[in-house]
Parts: structure tokens; C-alpha cells; sequence
């Protein structure tokens, strides 16, 4: 029986706790660390290994190399810098830096030959997926960023406490980019199959709530970020459930960022839309019905990652 591996490049906050949950998911046998800090890579595997003694499943973990990649099943991108919430609020301004890591990191992985699944999660998310499928000259469906995935997830959290639901009896999807450019697909959202905006009128629930709800969850990484230093548990277990789709070729519809080709009249964007993720990465993208309002606001969205991508290329 094939091990499933996992490697993670980045060991702070963010890639730890991506370790931390895969390995109390049960879905993976070893995960490795990469860092230009060794001994924090060191560190943290050796506490995941503590750690695994009670977990359901036996996991292995270390401090490894790019010659780990040789025989890994999925990568995740945890490398970079924290945003810089002293100086600004948009995770595009992390650009420069984290492009300037994956100068370093991307030619060790190309050496290796690596043809796995790429996860990346390095923020500004969307437009670092596009930076390193690009770089690599890499099969798009193979490269896919958790994006909103995390912020979909924080939607329902606010949705779920408006309505006095548990968050997994909400469908809904935030689109476009993992930042300020987010939108919110309103006219696709449900509850037990009911539209979320029949549901808030047969509730007298007033539509002007909508705005905030979306700001809340917009600003839930900032209230995080403020609050303790690092947003670790969200994205972790956002991770891992891309992940659980990959090994268990679920053919599960995830709000992540991928190369569009068309879809939603957009092109060369990389943009967080529902996507049919499997074993092979992106199978399909699920066009969720828009409304004016709505698609404009993703069109705007997407032109602004597409610019910013061009200055990645360019740095």
C-alpha cells in the first residue's frame, strides 16, 4: 500500500499547524518540514511525532529536504513573510516578499523534478498560485491555492450565528480574491436547499444585514491577526480538507483558486471559485449563478490579482 506523504515548505505558524491537522486527520503517514530555520523545522517535527502518539493513525515526521519531494503526493506552500498589519491591511503589499523567498524555493523544487499536487497557501494567495504556476511551467489543475476556501468558512461562521445555525447547515461561497477584493456569491447561497435570501425574508431578517456580515467575514483574519499574532487554526484545517479531496479523490466542490479558462468570461486569472477538486487536482469549475452586481464585483476582483501578478513577474 502506497504511504501518503506530504511535504510542507514553511514551518512557522501557518505550515505547522497545516502538520499539526493532517496528522490528527489520519489522512496522511509523513509529513516534512522545509525551512531555511533547520532547527525550527526540526523542532516542530519533533513535536509532531510527541504528538502522534495519540493520534488514530501512525504518522512520521522530520526536517527534510527538496530530495523529499521525489516521492510526495501533495506540497504544501506555507513559505513567507506574516503581513505587515503595522504598515497595511491588504495581503498585496506581501508580494515583494514572499515572491522574493520563492526566488529561492522554486528552482530547488523544479530541480527535483516535482510533479505532484502543489497547495499554495503564501499570501497574496491567489496571485502566488499564478506566480508559481508560472515559474514552473506547471499544469494548472495541478496547482491550486486554499484561498477562500478559509474565508467561506468564516462566512458561515457569522452567517451560522445570524441565523442560530451550526456552520455546516450553510452553503455559501466567497469568490475572487483571499483579500480586500473578496465578493460574496449572495444569489447562490442556501440553507437545507432554501435560498439564504427567501430564508432571511421568511425570518424578517432585513437584506441590509448582508454588508456586514460580508465585512465580518473579510475581517475575520485581521481580528485574528490583531489579536494574537498569526491566523493558524482556520487555515490549517482549510488545508486539510483540500487535501482529504486530493487522497480521497472526493470530486468535492471547494471554493479554491485556480487558472480560469473562460470560466465566468475570465481568463488568465488565477480567482477562487467553486471547483470540482479530486486526485488529480481541479477537475472543474462550478459557475454559481451571479447577479449583475456580483459578477462586476468578481470582474474587478480578478483584473486586480491579473495586475498584480504582472508586478510579481516583474520583481
Amino acid at each position: 500500500m502506497k504511504v501518503r506523504k506530504v511535504v510542507i515548505i514553511g514551518a512557522g505558524h501557518v505550515g505547522s499547524h497545516v502538520g499539526f491537522a493532517l496528522g490528527l486527520s489520519g489522512l496522511v503517514s509523513d509529513i516534512v518540514f522545509i525551512d531555511t530555520d533547520e532547527k525550527k523545522a526540526t523542532a516542530q517535527a519533533l513535536e509532531l511525532e510527541d504528538a502522534s502518539s495519540y493520534f488514530t493513525t501512525r504518522v512520521r515526521a522530520k526536517a527534510g529536504t527538496y530530495e523529499d519531494l521525489r516521492d510526495t503526493d501533495i506540497m504544501f506552500v506555507a513559505a513567507g513573510p506574516l503581513p505587515d498589519i503595522a504598515n497595511s491591511f491588504d495581503r498585496q503589499d506581501s508580494i515583494g516578499a514572499t515572491v522574493q523567498v520563492l526566488k529561492d524555493v522554486l528552482p530547488q523544487v523544479k530541480k527535483v523534478g516535482y510533479n505532484g499536487i502543489i497547495v499554495s497557501i503564501s499570501n497574496p494567495a491567489d496571485v502566488i498560485a499564478h506566480y508559481i504556476q508560472k515559474t514552473l511551467d506547471y499544469p494548472a489543475h495541478k496547482l491550486l491555492s486554499t484561498s477562500t476556501t478559509l474565508d467561506s468558512a468564516r462566512l458561515k461562521r457569522v452567517l451560522a450565528n445570524e441565523l442560530g445555525l451550526d456552520p455546516r447547515s450553510v452553503q455559501a461561497y466567497v469568490m475572487g480574491e483571499h483579500g480586500e477584493s473578496q465578493i460574496v456569491a449572495w444569489s447562490s447561497a442556501k440553507v437545507a436547499g432554501l435560498p439564504l435570501l427567501e430564508l432571511l425574508d421568511k425570518r424578517k431578517i432585513s437584506r441590509d444585514k448582508l454588508a456586514d456580515i460580508a465585512a465580518q467575514a473579510k475581517g475575520g483574519g485581521w481580528t485574528v491577526l490583531i489579536g494574537k499574532g498569526s491566523t493558524e487554526f482556520g487555515i490549517a484545517m482549510a488545508a486539510t480538507e483540500v487535501a482529504r479531496a486530493i487522497f480521497n479523490d472526493e470530486h468535492k466542490v471547494l471554493p479554491v483558486a485556480t487558472l480560469l479558462n473562460g470560466e465566468y468570461g475570465q481568463k488568465d486569472v488565477y480567482a477562487s471559485v467553486p471547483a470540482v477538486v479530486c486526485a488529480t487536482g481541479v477537475k472543474e469549475v462550478i459557475e454559481v449563478p451571479l447577479s449583475t452586481e456580483e459578477k462586476a464585483a468578481f470582474d474587478k476582483s480578478c483584473d486586480l490579482m491579473r495586475a498584480s501578478y504582472e508586478r510579481a513577474r516583474k520583481l
